[in-house]
C-alpha cells in the first residue's frame, strides 16, 4: 500500500520540520504584540464607559430615594441607604437597586459619595484606575456632576 504522502522512504512518517513550527510561531508572535496593545487599549476605555454607566444608575437610584424621602441620603448614609433603610428613613420604599449590593467602578473599587455634594445636590464619583484623584487615561476621575 503506498502512502499518500510523499515520502523518500517508504514507511517514514511526515510532519512539520523545526523551521516551518519556528516560521509559524514567529508570525503568531509578531500577531500578538501588534494586537496586544491594541486590546488592551480598549480594555482600559471600556471599563472608564462601564463606571460613567454605572454613575448614571446610581444617580437614577438616588433620584428615586430622593422622590421617597424627600431629600438624598446624607454622606454618613452613604450609598448603602439605597438597599437597606436608614434610621429615621419612614418612607423609605426600596431597595432603589434591582440588585441588593452596591456596584462598583470598572476597577473594583467602591463609588464616593458626598450629600451635600459641592458641585451638586450630592457628588457622586470613582477615582480611576489609581483611586486617587486627579490623573489622566484610566486614571482621570470619573465624576457625576459632568
Amino acid at each position: 500500500m503506498r502512502n499518500r504522502f510523499y515520502c523518500k522512504r517508504p514507511g517514514a512518517l511526515t510532519g512539520f520540520s523545526l523551521i516551518e513550527l519556528l516560521v509559524v510561531l514567529t508570525i503568531i508572535a509578531l500577531l500578538g504584540a501588534v494586537v496586544g496593545p491594541q486590546v488592551m487599549k480598549h480594555l482600559g476605555s471600556a471599563k472608564v464607559d462601564t463606571t460613567r454607566l454605572q454613575i448614571e444608575d446610581l444617580g437614577a437610584a438616588l433620584d428615586l430615594y430622593y422622590l421617597d424621602n424627600g431629600r438624598y441620603p446624607e454622606t454618613d448614609e452613604g450609598l448603602d441607604a439605597l438597599v437597606e433603610p436608614p434610621a429615621g428613613a419612614d418612607r423609605w420604599d426600596g431597595p432603589y437597586l434591582k440588585k441588593r449590593t452596591l456596584p462598583r467602578d470598572g476597577w473594583g473599587n467602591a463609588f464616593h459619595y458626598v450629600s451635600p455634594g459641592r458641585n451638586s445636590a450630592y457628588d457622586l464619583y470613582s477615582y480611576g484606575a489609581d483611586n486617587a484623584a486627579g490623573g489622566e487615561g484610566e486614571n482621570e476621575d470619573v465624576v457625576s456632576w459632568e
